[in-house]
């Protein structure tokens, strides 16, 4: 290639990586996979450097991060936020570990610790106190976003020192919240976040701290600015005295002398990375020693002491079979990619979703299709892309429904939705996954009443709706498969004593559209009573504090229809309480054990196995003495003994006190 060629190439790759850049950083919504972005982004480094006369300051690679939204304040930073150089094979590691053994010219050790996939953050205090929280912006310029870091549980406001200093370190999302945020989001029309780092970032950039709180962010701090001025000289010493002012720090960070260790430390945690709650996209390696570090120094950009290792990209080839249209409660219809089987990540997975039909028309996914597979967050299986080398001639587009497959109503896009809904509130799809949701822990309870029974119960046409539940009898139930005396009577109990529950139980199981518990709650203490919500005006819902128009615009248009009217007077005439009965604990959810199946053995050392049990059931955990299929977690003590056994062969998590204390903490009031 001659020069010539070369800067046509190279304006090319700019200008994409550019488009690329803004999508990710700025807008928080990457427009393809990491591993495309790095592949674009190394070209360009490797054309810059064979043509060094044509690099300029406005080049991606002489650039760090993102543009600064106008939204918020800037922050400069005193000390700039370097982005980190990139190596993505075993050879370039070692490569580099060669380059700094010459120029360093003596022994070091290295500190090596995983690389957290999310959003870089810097954190102020003065006196212990904390005083400002920033984002890395493009490096120099940040974003101030010190009220939403405010929410932040793992961020100490006061530390157990009255010093003043600055901490780096990078804000994530748990891998339970993004699936749960995804899936709400999902329900409610709205475009889902492709990764945890998104996510994070989406929701760390909220001009509503109290969305912030509600996604349930974390961090680790792995970085102490001026660090000789605490008497700190190593990477690993830092760790330890920011762990010890009360910041979260990882706690998988090793020191290690030679390059053979560090390709242990990769092999161990590629094999363990789909088994943390958070993403990893790989490690990081570090000179530990601090004098070392400024001695070798920065470049305009990056850090010459320590690399980014990248993990490669877990994906797997399959064919498209069939695309499988869905309704949720809400009436949004997802479509399902149904796939031949493959192994991903550890698990065999045959369907991914497709959100909607604008993915479905982006990535171009057709049956018959060969798609390579990722896991969203190491979660969620999700269609990277379409292998258009492998397509069939003539292959036809998807055909997407214009009527709903379950009633034939006509489907709707409403105002800023991405989602295909179904408005008909009789569409049996909509009520048979309502009645799920009514019947669910947070909602009213409703022990033994899951969707199977729910399909039987329509099927024979003895529920039409919620109503219908407290209308049935022993001599119908009986008419259900596989229920006996037993069953039927508990059912019965379970229903029979939902009737007293409190006002917010009943509003959160009416799924009313961006009514979640939390606001359920709210509403319910406000007017205390059924009929006062139904009378109530949209402004004085709007004037509750943290509810807002969105929802009072719900709640409102919900209450205008007649046949909610209807439905309301049936369960009244049914003995349904409809009042707030005060005093009654408030609904917290916790990212693990929200709708997750535990069961505890062993001899514990910190906890009474009653009072933990019913920790868990508070957090909406069904705790069970039995280990099967649907058990989600173990939490094994000391002597844990067959059940032990019996949840290793069936590939159950098991927890340990350490690890069960973390996953406590990580609590909120549900949204």
């Amino acid at each position: 290639m001659n020069i010539d060629e070369a800067r046509i190439k190279i304006t090319d790759l700019r200008a994409e990586i550019t488009k690329l850049s803004e999508a990710y950083y700025t807008k928080d919504a990457p427009l393809v996979e990491d591993n495309v972005y790095d592949q674009l982004y190394r070209q360009l480094e490797e054309l810059e450097a064979k043509f060094p006369e044509l690099v300029t300051k406005d080049s991606p690679t002489q650039k760090v991060g993102g543009k600064v939204l106008s939204e918020f304040s800037k922050v400069s930073h005193e000390i700039p936020m370097l982005s980190m150089g990139d190596v993505f094979s075993l050879e370039e590691l070692e490569d580099f570990d060669r380059r700094l053994q010459k120029n360093v010219g003596r022994e070091f050790e290295y500190n090596v610790e995983l690389k957290i996939d999310g959003l870089a953050l810097s954190l102020i205090y003065e006196n212990g106190e904390l005083v400002q929280g920033s984002t890395r912006g493009d490096g120099v310029i940040g974003e101030d976003v010190t009220n939403n870091i405010m929410t932040i549980n793992d961020i100490p406001k006061k530390l157990s020192e009255p010093i003043s200093l600055e901490v780096r370190g990078e804000c994530y999302m748990p891998k339970s919240s993004f699936k749960n945020l995804n899936e709400q989001r999902e329900i409610e029309g709205q475009t889902v976040f492709a990764n945890p780092r998104n996510a994070a970032a989406g929701s760390l950039r909220q001009l509503d701290s109290s969305i912030t709180k509600s996604r349930n962010l974390s961090t680790f701090i792995y970085t102490l600015i001026n660090a000789e001025d605490y008497g700190v000289t190593t990477q690993k010493q830092a760790i330890e005295f920011m762990k010890k002012l009360g910041f979260h720090t990882n706690p998988s960070s090793e020191t290690i002398s030679n390059i053979n260790q560090i390709e242990d430390y990769i092999e161990k945690y590629q094999d363990q990375r789909n088994d943390l709650e958070y993403g990893i996209d790989g490690i990081v390696l570090k000179v530990n020693d601090l004098a070392t570090q400024a001695e070798l120094g920065n470049t305009v950009k990056v850090p010459r002491w320590e690399i980014a290792y990248k993990f490669p990209p877990e994906q797997s080839e399959t064919i498209v079979r069939d695309i499988e249209w869905t309704m949720g409660r809400t009436g949004v219809l997802t479509p399902t990619a149904v796939m031949d089987p493959v192994q991903l990540a550890g698990t065999t997975v045959s369907r991914a979703t497709l959100h909607n039909v604008e993915m479905i028309r982006d990535k171009d996914v057709r049956i018959g299709d060969t798609v390579l597979l990722h896991k969203a967050g190491d979660i969620i299986p999700e269609v990277s892309q379409v292998v258009l080398k492998k397509r069939p001639d003539n292959l036809p587009e998807v055909a997407v429904p214009t009527n709903c497959p379950y009633c034939d109503s006509k489907l709707v896009h409403l105002e800023d939705e991405v989602a295909l809904r179904c408005i008909n509130p009789m569409c049996p799809a909509q009520i048979k996954e309502g009645l799920t949701h009514f019947a669910s822990r947070n909602a009213m309870n409703i022990d033994g009443l899951g969707p199977r029974i729910i399909e039987q119960l329509f099927e024979k046409q003895m529920i039409k709706d919620v109503a219908g539940l407290y209308r049935l009898t022993a001599d119908g139930l009986s008419q259900l498969e596989g229920f006996k005396e037993k069953s039927i009577n508990n059912l019965l109990t379970a229903i029979d004593n939902s009737r007293s529950n409190s006002l917010e139980k009943l509003l959160y199981g009416l799924g009313i559209r961006h009514v979640g518990a939390k606001a359920a709650k709210l509403l319910a203490e406000e007017f205390n009573s059924m009929d006062n919500l139904m009378d109530a005006s949209q402004e004085s819902i709007a004037n509750i504090n943290t509810i807002g128009e969105t929802i009072a615009d719900s709640v409102t248009t919900y209450f205008e229809n007649q046949e909610v009217h209807d439905l309301i007077q049936e369960l009244k005439d049914a003995s349904v309480n409809m009042d707030y009965l005060g005093g009654s604990e408030e609904v917290v959810s916790n990212p693990y054990f929200t709708d997750k199946t535990v069961v505890i053995t062993g001899t514990l050392e910190n906890y009474k196995r009653q009072e933990l049990a019913d920790q868990l059931e508070k957090m909406g955990a069904k705790v069970t003495n039995s280990v099967t299929k649907k058990t989600d977690y173990l939490i094994a003590g000391e002597k844990a003994g067959s059940k032990l056994d019996k949840a290793n062969s069936l590939n159950v998590t098991i927890l340990d006190e350490t690890t069960l204390e973390g996953y406590l903490s990580s609590t909120q009031d549900a949204e």
